[in-house]
């Protein structure tokens, strides 16, 4: 524990590294408790041996390494991947808590200096650029960031092992204390041996795949423990910034940053995803509201025992407290004991209607909240008279806050974006309109009759759908997601479903199939005077290559039918339009789909503003870099300015969900980077700065960007043997069993690429550590300009120097062949049947790799892939041993495993290994899927 103590007086990277051995040593001491000296030694000796073979090529170690690991009996082997792969949860406890400790850091010291990328910084420096108050408010009126919450299953860890990580967490931050007694910090270690011990005692592998309304529970969970607090944070400190620096204007942010979420409303490709199912996720969003501002209002209830003894209270207040005694079935006595208190007689009145708000069968209308925005004039009446007696700090601590938290969640906690695939809309229609006889093959029609025929039902206001007729059950479910929707949005309010995203969306008469069935039920329609009411805007995704070149012209045909632009019109102007980063990277490599999602952003938003339409991008990106994966911040900066004007929407998902928010500390800074982000980009956009040269620059990339794709496509369509060995040479087969989503990995029964998701996709390149998706074809792409020609290198560095889009991607491909390790995935291609197929395609892989890195060290003039990240550099490498050994098992473990299901057998002990490794390499590698 004196180390402990004696390290604290060291420098920030010391801290870290002293909290990683003070949790390493716990562990080892849990390894002897649970496997005795030997399990320690073992884990120690290949440990020694993976840093030797990372340091020195050397056959000799190679071959004795390879020997410890084939001898390890199956009970050892199966304790030594768990314990590198709890170190690894422990090391990333430890890394998320450094963070928290640098920000805290950089508070406490920073004096007047203020942090690069906080919300002062980006507002100070709109004060000095002489931008004014009323430009800002205008800008603080157009943004938008809507961060939308998906079940995507890259999260390999269970619920139970986060909490054990949580209170981890939460542990070590307390060892930070100066104030700790020597007893007290033993207490401490005590309790973290225990937490360690219950990690190791605790099975990390699900039993079963999770149910739909489990990952609706595990999505609501960062609400409960951070966002519903965070969020509120954020926007307090945008107003005290403002305040600051323009102290003349009257602040009220307008609600800019909010959460979504697609858990419980993505039925593309999974079956679990019912109309019902929608409808209880819902009810689950609207239970975790209300149950979070009954806390704030007990809370607050402690605090308001001012009394009208010695404060005056305004009218208001009064007036409110007897119109709620008048009708509601709580007398002044039972709401609260003493009536010279009226904050908590007004409060208890709240409390009773915000409980009888989220009880279906209670009726008296007098006495629950039909809307949000009762909810908050009942607050601000409370608000207001504490400020007249001058009680306004804690007005600000605990009724502005609630204020603000309800006007982010509402009844409805986030909105909830339903998606289906086009093609089921398709066969649903093409069976109602055949069995009303409209016509008997609709599916077979040309596009240009299709959105003749579509628009024709739009324009009619009788129904085209009967009670009376009998549906397939297909089209029975599609009907029933409409009706559910109508429900919802008269339940829990308009904005718990606005959105409905149509998965690979070809033609224009995807997004009118949609509308249709929107007027079936009453989303789409016109009131008395003839005005066009549409309260589910269909949102088109364009996810592979081919869709984005089509995306601006299906999107101009739309807006030229008076039926859908009434629609549009009715919606502020404003359309939403999804982009795939993990379906067009799939399709045409990393390189050319961020050029090609580039181009579809600049090119919708020209178009769109030849009819006056704002657009609302959503960009559909993942964890990993193979997926557009990439900090926040960075994420919202990478769009040309020029687009972010309707608002922009992202996906989190998977692993990202718990590395930002599950602490609040980090939540914290993660949106706040965001905001300082979108600021800037905002600002950006109404102050352009052109580069003469960008137009030169970008007719190079396209260059590169066609020869990139052609490389691409070339090995993995073109090459009848690369699915063979992309199945053989990974874990693909067997991540499907990891059960860490209720979706399958597969759209159909079939082996195809075209049908493979691409999470899996990312998940099995990275778990065998190609990295594949992340960089393949960028040295090819770039090489078809550089050429061996000085002066043409030259222009590559003047890019990366000046072009931010270039640089961004650039260091992209950096942190993606850090990331790769050939000489590891080599051992996965010993996997491969076939030799002539694996020693071909690796080669053709690795020749790649090698060209790749090459040209990259030229263009930034590093020395080392990630010079310019030196805290990345010395992460990964820190990391590479450890994640190794399990690498090199789990290799061990599939050819075990493989060879026995080819004997027809099975063998759920290599089962249960294989997916460990699986899970240790995520949790070493992070950022997987």
């Amino acid at each position: 524990m004196s180390e402990y103590i004696l390290a604290a007086k060291g420098t920030s990277n010391n801290l870290l590294r002293r909290d990683i051995r003070f949790l390493a040593n716990i562990l080892g001491e849990v390894l002897v408790g649970q496997g005795g000296e030997e399990l320690l030694n073992v884990v120690e000796k290949i440990r020694e041996m993976s840093k030797s073979m990372r340091l020195a090529s050397d056959s000799d170690i190679y071959k004795e390494y390879m020997s410890t690991i084939h001898s390890l009996s199956p009970v050892i082997r199966h304790q030594v991947i768990r314990a590198f792969a709890i170190y690894f949860q422990l090391v990333n406890i430890a890394e998320q808590n450094h963070r928290i400790r640098r920000k805290r850091d950089y508070d406490r010291t920073a004096g007047e200096t203020i942090q690069p990328g906080s919300i002062e910084s980006i507002i100070k420096e709109l004060q000095i650029r002489d931008i004014t108050a009323e430009e800002i408010q205008d800008i603080l009126e157009g943004i938008s960031l809507e961060l939308v919450m998906t079940a995507h299953p890259t999260e390999a860890t269970r619920k139970a092992v986060l909490d054990i990580h949580h209170r981890i967490a939460d542990q070590m931050m307390e060892l930070d204390n100066p104030m700790l007694t020597y007893r007290e910090r033993e207490q401490l270690r005590s309790c973290l041996h225990g937490e360690i011990l219950a990690l190791w005692q605790t099975d990390e592998l699900r039993d079963r795949k999770p149910t739909v309304l489990d990952e609706v529970r595990n999505g609501l969970y960062y609400f409960d423990e951070t966002l519903c607090d965070v969020l509120p944070e954020v926007y307090a400190e945008l107003e005290r910034c403002l305040e600051k620096y323009y102290p003349d204007q009257s602040w009220h942010v307008p609600t800019f940053l909010r959460f979504g979420s697609w858990i419980g409303g993505d039925r593309d490709g999974n079956p679990s995803v019912t109309s019902n199912v929608t409808f209880e996720a819902l009810g689950m969003h609207r239970g975790l509201a209300l149950q979070k501002y009954e806390e704030s209002l007990r809370e607050a209830l402690n605090y308001m025992s001012f009394s009208t003894s010695i404060v005056q209270v305004t009218d208001e207040l009064l007036k409110s407290i007897e119109d709620e005694r008048d009708c509601m079935d709580l007398d002044i006595e039972d709401a609260w004991r003493n009536e010279k208190e009226p904050y908590r007689v007004k409060l208890t009145y709240m409390l009773e209607k915000v409980q009888n708000t989220g009880n279906p069968h209670f009726h008296n209308p007098s006495a629950r909240y039909w809307s949000p925005d009762e909810f908050i004039s009942d607050l601000r009446i409370v608000d207001r008279s504490l400020r007249s007696h001058y009680a306004g700090q804690i007005a600000d601590r605990f009724i502005r806050k609630l204020i603000r938290q309800v006007e982010l969640f509402g009844f409805h906690m986030s909105t909830l974006d339903i998606r289906q695939h086009s093609k089921e809309h398709e066969n649903a229609i093409s069976e109602i309109f055949r069995i009303i006889g409209l016509t008997d093959h609709y599916g077979d029609l040309p596009e240009d009759e299709k959105v003749t025929l579509l628009t024709e039902v739009l324009n009619d206001p009788r129904p085209v759908t009967s009670p009376y007729f009998e549906y397939s059950e297909s089209t029975t479910e599609c009907l029933n997601v409409y009706r559910t929707v109508q429900a919802a949005q008269k339940e829990f309010g308009v904005n718990c479903i606005k959105s409905y995203l149509i998965s690979m969306t070809q033609s224009a008469s995807d997004l009118l199939e949609v509308m249709v069935f929107s007027k079936e039920v009453g989303l789409y329609r016109r009131d008395k005077e003839g005005n066009l009411i549409c309260t589910l805007q269909p949102v088109p995704l364009f996810e592979t290559i081919d869709d984005l070149h089509d995306a601006p012209s299906i999107m101009a045909t739309l807006f030229a039918i008076p039926a859908y632009r009434d629609a549009v019109a009715s919606t502020n102007n404003q359309q939403e339009i999804m982009l795939g980063y993990s379906d067009s990277n799939k399709d045409g490599g990393a390189l050319t789909a961020n050029w090609e999602l580039r181009l579809a952003l600049k090119d919708l938003t020209e178009m769109a503003r030849a009819f006056s339409v704002k657009l609302k991008f959503f960009h559909g990106r993942g964890g990993a870099l193979g997926r557009g994966g990439m900090p926040l911040n960075r994420s919202i900066l990478a769009q040309p300015p020029e687009t972010i004007g309707g608002g922009i929407k992202i996906t989190e998902q998977g692993e990202v969900l718990s590395q930002r928010y599950s602490m609040k500390g980090i939540a914290y800074r993660s949106l706040e980077q965001a905001t300082w982000a979108l600021l800037t980009a905002a600002v950006m956009s109404r102050h352009p700065q052109s580069d003469i040269h960008e137009y030169k620059y970008e007719t190079i990339m396209k260059q590169i960007s066609d020869a990139s794709l052609k490389k691409y496509q070339e090995l993995v369509f073109g090459d009848p043997d690369f699915m063979a060995f992309f199945r053989e040479s990974t874990p693909l087969p067997e991540v499907g069993e990891l059960n860490i989503g209720s979706r399958p990995s597969k759209r159909k029964n079939s082996d195809r690429f075209e049908d493979l998701r691409a999470i899996p996709w990312v998940f099995a390149w990275t778990q065998s550590r190609y990295l594949f998706p992340a960089w393949y074809a960028a040295g090819s792409g770039l090489n078809s300009y550089y050429k061996g020609k000085a002066e043409n290198m030259k222009q590559l560095q003047k890019m990366y120097a000046k072009w931010s889009f270039f640089r961004t991607a650039i260091d992209n491909l950096q942190m993606a062949l850090a990331k790769a390790d050939l000489n590891i995935a080599r051992e996965y291609g010993k996997m491969v049947k076939d030799r002539s197929i694996a020693d071909r395609i690796f080669q053709e892989i690795s020749d790649e790799f090698k060209l790749t890195s090459e040209l990259i060290l030229m263009i930034t003039g590093q020395k080392e892939i990630l010079d310019n990240v030196p805290i990345l550099q010395e992460s990964i490498k820190l990391r590479n041993p450890y994640v190794d050994p399990m690498s090199y098992m789990q290799v061990l473990l599939l050819t075990e495993l493989r060879d026995c299901r080819e004997r027809g057998a099975d063998d759920e002990r290599l089962i249960r290994e294989v997916l460990l490794t699986i899970n240790g390499i995520a949790a070493g590698l992070r950022n997987t899927g």
